[in-house]
């Protein structure tokens, strides 16, 4: 985390989900965005998940990460106290997360939910997704992103024989 104001808040439903999801947190870090980690349930604690995301965006959020397992309602509770882009991660959980992913992905017309993979790949996606949008409006951004992926690419290229 940052001591700068928060751009991004990682939301997840049990604190036994930071092992995921601090992927997304060393993410943003990589990227340099400022963050802050919440474990809140919306089923255990929803007047506090109400309380964060509605001042979100006065407090100097642009996007919400909120992931959670099981229901997995978290997401949709989120997206629906807010305008800001809430980005789901579903969490592994009964189902191996499958659960969790259709109760994210499966949001009524007019509250959006981005979903994301299960798990750690969501998590970091999730993070990049969240560097995408806020790159929109910074090109110092914008060319971390362009290095990141050509890094990735020349990894790939780098690795790619066989024999």
């Amino acid at each position: 985390m940052s001591s700068e104001q928060p751009k991004v808040i990682v939301m997840m439903g049990s604190k036994s989900d930071w092992d995921v999801m601090q992927h997304a947190g060393e993410t943003l870090k990589k990227f340099g965005i400022p963050y802050t980690s919440r474990a809140l349930s919306a089923h255990r604690t929803p007047a506090q998940v109400v309380e964060l995301v509605s001042n979100a965006e006065k407090n100097g959020a642009e996007v919400i990460i909120a992931a959670a397992g099981g229901a997995a309602h978290l997401a949709g509770v989120v997206a629906a106290h807010t305008i800001l882009p809430v980005l789901g991660v579903p969490m592994s959980s009964a189902l191996n997360g499958l659960d969790s992913l259709l109760s994210t992905v499966q949001m009524p017309g007019g509250i959006p939910v981005g979903t994301l993979a299960i798990g750690k790949a969501g998590a970091v996606n999730a993070a990049l997704l969240a560097t995408a949008i806020l790159a929109r409006k910074d090109e110092s951004l914008q060319q971390k992103l362009r290095d990141f992926r050509k890094e990735q690419q020349e990894k790939v290229i780098a690795n790619s024989e066989l024999d």
